[in-house]
């Protein structure tokens, strides 16, 4: 058996050249790689044995040949094609490694120039990979060091590699091919500012298997975007606790978004991806408690995020209650002492940057929904709203104090499923209505759940009243200025039944539909 040897992820391939060899492998590697070996001692023919002529192109044709291509594309079942290498003096290529160089990586670190980048695209890898991959029947297409124990102990134990074997590195092969293309891609299409082009890929590495789906029968892994921006759930490091169910990252990922989106430190407590509470303050502590005011009974088994590092005093209060998570951008040494009585509480700390310096390149400004056959893909909803955009529609106009409790109702308000309406009052929130077949229900929803906390509270609705009836039900509870988008045929008559029970009320002229 021959094998070609040409990586630029040197993890392990001493190993596995001293493995092969010790075989009866005859290895051969590309410059870089062969280097490598020598200085840990592993001699191995040079590429250039085979092909007789050295690296061109500053070393980007190596392997470009047909010395290399037939070795590994020629069919052993057909006797015509191994009858045409012996013609010409060249030998079969049993086993091709190849680890792609990374380009994701390395143009994320910042934004380079397009011909700077073009120069970390990998050529001859990717295409060695192929070809190997796609001639799989006879040739291990190896792309992955974690590939080369199973490669190792298979040629040990049936002196050569497995089918099954060989049709598993295949398709990780192709997958590898693919997935660095596809970011090459990402990368000129946001280069060249194409936000839809024609075919979109969506490259994803596996982060871990997970026990289940969103029920016990479903079956899951969790996966990671190679390109995106800023630290995400995604990113994550455990700290503490079992590892987290599909269920629990569903939540965990929206508390870290609903958290994030607020500049004050803030506290939200989450539910089936609602908010259930939310409210910022001065400091951590007070942030939480008044989150959790909002509904304490639907805090048992929820998940917490928070926007500031978490504090002992925090931590101590969220381990004396029921949550199954909590998601922060750091902890205090003390709160990780406090968080620790509970053991089975699920903590996660999110980096402020991807881990390994990824950067955007499109895909994570898109928001991608699935539906059957296909993917609806659309533009992120951003919640930013310059003041200066609200446009009030009565005759009173808001107060400061409502105007800042409107503002942070409406960013809530975009994190809740539709239909949606928050309820705030002094950066809290007290009553919401999440995923209502109506608004009208909705209203009564964050209503009943507010009481008493109503009066004097503002509202925020996600889209426009229809019918203005909610608008006088929430009037008569004591809500004193709605923010809403704007837009209905009945606008008008929403502006009359304000006017009527004397509230502020402000257009956005923009809604936050969340199915």
């Amino acid at each position: 058996m021959r094998a070609l040897l040409s990586v630029a992820n040197r993890e392990g391939i001493s190993a596995l050249a001293r493995d092969l060899a010790g075989l009866d492998v005859e290895l051969y590697a590309t410059d870089g790689t062969r280097e490598h070996l020598l200085a840990d001692g592993i001699d191995v023919f040079p590429v250039a044995e085979l092909t007789h002529v050295p690296p061109l192109v500053g070393g980007l044709v190596k392997t470009f040949h047909p010395a290399v291509y037939a070795g590994i594309l020629a069919r052993r079942d057909r006797p015509e094609e191994l009858a045409e290498l012996a013609e010409h003096g060249i030998g079969l290529l049993d086993i091709v490694v190849v680890t792609v160089k990374p380009f994701a990586p390395q143009v994320g670190e910042r934004r380079v120039p397009l011909d700077e980048a073009l120069e970390m695209v990998d050529v001859g890898g990717t295409a060695l990979l192929s070809a190997a991959a796609r001639n799989h029947a006879g040739v291990a297409a190896v792309s992955n060091p974690a590939s080369y124990a199973d490669l190792v102990a298979d040629i040990r134990a049936r002196g050569g590699v497995s089918a099954e074997l060989r049709q598993r590195l295949a398709a990780e092969a192709f997958a590898v091919v693919a997935a660095h293309h596809s970011e090459v891609a990402a990368y000129l299409n946001q280069v060249t500012g194409t936000t839809f082009p024609p075919h979109v890929s969506i490259v994803l590495e596996k982060v871990a298997d997970l026990p289940y789906g969103e029920n016990p029968h479903q079956r899951a892994a969790f996966y990671r975007e190679t390109t995106h921006r800023d630290g995400t759930l995604a990113d994550a490091i455990q700290l503490q606790g079992r590892p987290p169910t599909f269920n629990d990252l569903l939540d965990l990922d929206a508390a870290w978004l609903i958290a994030r989106d607020f500049s004050a430190p803030t506290a939200v407590v989450v539910r089936h991806t609602d908010p259930v509470g939310l409210a910022s303050d001065d400091g951590l502590p007070e942030a939480y408690r008044r989150a959790l005011e909002t509904d304490p009974a639907a805090g048992y088994g929820a998940i917490v995020g928070v926007n500031r590092p978490l504090d002992v005093i925090t931590a101590s209060e969220i381990a004396a209650a029921t949550f199954e998570a909590v998601v922060a951008p750091g902890y205090d040494d003390a709160a990780l002492v406090a968080l620790a009585t509970r053991p089975g509480l699920e903590v996660l700390r999110v980096p402020p940057n991807p881990s390994d310096g990824l950067r955007d390149y499109g895909i994570a400004a898109l928001d991608f929904k699935r539906i059957g056959g296909g993917l609806l893909v659309e533009t992120l909803d951003h919640t930013a709203l310059d003041r200066g955009q609200l446009r009030v529609v009565t005759q009173r106009r808001p107060t400061l104090e409502e105007l800042t409790d409107l503002m942070f109702a409406w960013r809530a308000a975009a994190h809740v499923r539709s239909n949606a309406i928050v309820l705030c009052r002094n950066l809290q929130t007290v009553g919401i209505g999440a995923a209502q077949v109506s608004r009208q229900v909705a209203v009564e929803v964050a209503l009943r759940r507010a009481a008493d906390r109503a009066r004097m509270a503002v509202m925020a609705s996600d889209a426009y009243f229809p019918f203005p009836d909610a608008i006088a039900h929430a009037a008569i509870a004591g809500v004193t200025a709605i923010i809403q988008p704007g837009g209905s045929r009945r606008d008008e008559m929403a502006i009359e039944v304000a006017d009527r029970h004397h509230l502020a009320m402000v257009f956005t002229g923009r809604r936050h539909f969340r199915h």
